[in-house]
């Protein structure tokens, strides 16, 4: 199969979804590698790295989607890249479609396949293609919580582990999985006060186990999330269903609640956020303040750490970008455990149910 890779678009980002390792390995297998030249400068990676590894180098963009079958990218595609897309294209990559119909519809008059990274499933329902990002995201959600918490980037002035003497922020983590998981991880280690709200009491279970008290767990409900808004310097949102838009759980009402200065870090933006007054953001300028609340909900944020999560979304995709190589398209979405629910949009249709249903589109 004829692969190619592009440089990412996409505001202040850095990764690439082909790595030199990645390269070899598909040469190794027969197939041709088309990377765009600078497409791996964001994490160090030189088109020497590449031709060395056996890829063949390209001017642009263009000329990759003219020359590759199979697009291998990071993030959704930009406008001019979905203008490059024909019926005889895959696209994998994330697309977080449920809340951008105008990729959608993009997506689906080219006629390409698009495969989507953050809807394949592995053999225990889990979603490993997004789980290494939801890592870094949630891990990085505790790390801006904190600098955006600091007076000179307009919050309240605090520290977030205190001192002695003196509390530490009050942090509200919305949704125990990956990323609410490693937000966690992180701000206990900071020493802030943390609370972990879910919907699954098994989970809650799992991590009360895990933290050993050194962070609260509570049954997410409206009603618990009203009575410790008031009490939040940092909420970071990490809620998710597969496919779908996130639900809107902190009302703009509610932001009335909080402490003027306080923090919302929105994990979920990706798809549509988790609080009624987010927007989508970038790394150049990723916050904005609503009510006295800063809100940081910036699309990409794994892209500020690009080598972190290059490597860490390369050997999670690898698997996959062989098997699409290796046994074509149908075959290796038939064949391939977990692999199928990653198909969004086919011959001009959306496929998958729970995008379809957050835009109200048919679904075969």
């Amino acid at each position: 199969m004829r692969v190619g890779t592009v440089t990412e678009i996409k505001p202040l980002e850095r990764r690439v979804g082909l790595t030199p390792a990645v390269v070899a390995t598909l040469v190794a297998h027969g197939h041709e590698v088309f990377v765009q030249s600078g497409a791996g400068a964001g994490v160090g990676l030189t088109d020497t790295d590449y031709a060395n590894a056996g890829g063949q180098i390209v001017a642009d963009a263009p000329a990759v989607f003219a020359a590759a079958d199979l697009i291998v990218k990071v993030k959704e595609p930009q406008s001019s890249e979905i203008a490059l897309l024909t019926p005889r294209h895959t696209l994998f990559t994330y697309l977080h479609l449920a809340p951008d119909p105008e990729q959608t519809k993009g997506l689906m008059a080219s006629g390409c396949t698009a495969i989507a990274y953050e809807t394949i499933l592995d053999e225990r329902g889990g979603l490993p293609l997004l789980t290494p990002m939801s890592q870094v995201a949630g891990r990085m959600a505790a790390q801006v919580g904190a600098a955006y918490l600091l007076a000179p980037a307009g919050g309240r002035g605090l520290l977030m582990g205190g001192v002695p003497g003196v509390a530490p922020a009050k942090v509200i983590i919305l949704g125990g999985g990956v990323s609410g998981f490693n937000a966690a991880e992180i701000a206990v280690g900071m020493r802030a006060d943390v609370t972990i709200m879910d919907i699954s009491p098994a989970r809650l279970a799992m991590l009360d186990a895990h933290f050993e008290g050194r962070a609260r767990t509570v049954l997410s409900s409206r009603g618990a999330l009203l009575e410790l808004l008031p009490t939040a310097d940092l909420v970071i949102g990490c809620v998710l269903v597969a496919g779908a838009s996130a639900p809107k759980l902190v009302k703009r009402e509610d932001l009335k609640l909080m402490r003027k200065g306080a923090v919302l870090v929105d994990v979920a933006i990706d798809q549509g956020g988790c609080f009624e007054t987010s927007h989508a953001t970038t790394h150049v300028d990723p916050t904005y303040v609503v009510d006295g609340v800063v809100h940081y909900c910036v699309a990409n944020m794994p892209g500020a750490a690009p080598l972190t999560s290059t490597y860490a979304l390369g050997a999670a995709t690898t698997p996959y970008v062989l098997a699409l190589a290796d046994m074509g398209v149908e075959r290796a979405l038939a064949e391939t455990p977990g692999f199928a629910p990653g198909l969004n949009i086919q011959a001009g249709r959306v496929v998958h149910p729970a995008v379809a249903a957050s835009q109200g589109l048919p679904h075969p």
